[in-house]
């Protein structure tokens, strides 16, 4: 928009009484066209803010589970070779910019990666089965359970992979985890976790 200096146009001797109003309605049209731009932008703001302290919400959380934690695995169907003693271990790393979650079932480390992406609180799992699914989190009002649903699998998605995954905060002390895997005839194998703190 051109700038107008609008005291030299009202002061200038040539210019006319009559021309005035007319100078006075172009400039409030001018402001009118203006406040509705800011107010979407203002919008925008807003709705950006909220999804990101959301994100950050959870992400806030789940670092507080940071610590070693034992306990039980039961699945369903029945998997002897998984059920039995679990060990998870879970640290904040990178200048609190990742939260690292391991486990080791048979002795094979498993680890997976939480973090912020963008307004976005995702997990990418680093699977046994040489699979690299990523999940996307969200958390309930409540703040006691987060849940992430898989976005995409890279490396392939037999013969299973990770597709759902649950944290449920009971206390300080105790959560529980729900872990769901995609089988490659589309049937499911759910693992649950029952963990205490230990340190």
């Amino acid at each position: 928009m051109p700038n107008l200096n609008t005291k030299m146009l009202v002061c200038q001797p040539g210019l006319s009484f009559r021309s005035r109003p007319l100078l006075i309605v172009f400039l409030f049209l001018a402001l009118s066209m203006s406040i509705p731009a800011f107010t979407q932008v203002s919008s925008k703001n807003r709705d950006s803010t909220a999804k990101i302290s959301s994100s950050e919400v959870s992400f806030q959380v789940l670092k507080t589970l940071e610590g070693t934690w034992n306990g039980q695995v039961t699945t369903e169907p029945a998997n002897p070779e998984i059920n039995g003693p679990i060990q998870v271990k879970m640290y904040v790393a990178s200048r609190g910019n990742i939260i690292m979650h391991e486990i080791a079932p048979g002795g094979m480390l498993e680890p997976t990666v939480i973090y912020l992406d963008s307004n976005r609180l995702t997990m990418i799992h680093y699977c046994e089965a040489g699979n690299r699914p990523r999940l996307v989190g969200r958390i309930s009002p409540d703040q006691k359970q987060i849940e992430f649903e898989v976005a995409d699998v890279s490396g392939g998605r037999e013969p299973v992979y990770l597709s759902n995954f649950i944290f449920n905060l009971i206390d300080e002390n105790n959560h529980t985890e729900d872990w769901t895997f995609t089988l490659t005839d589309g049937t499911h194998l759910h693992a649950h976790f029952i963990l205490r703190r230990t340190r």
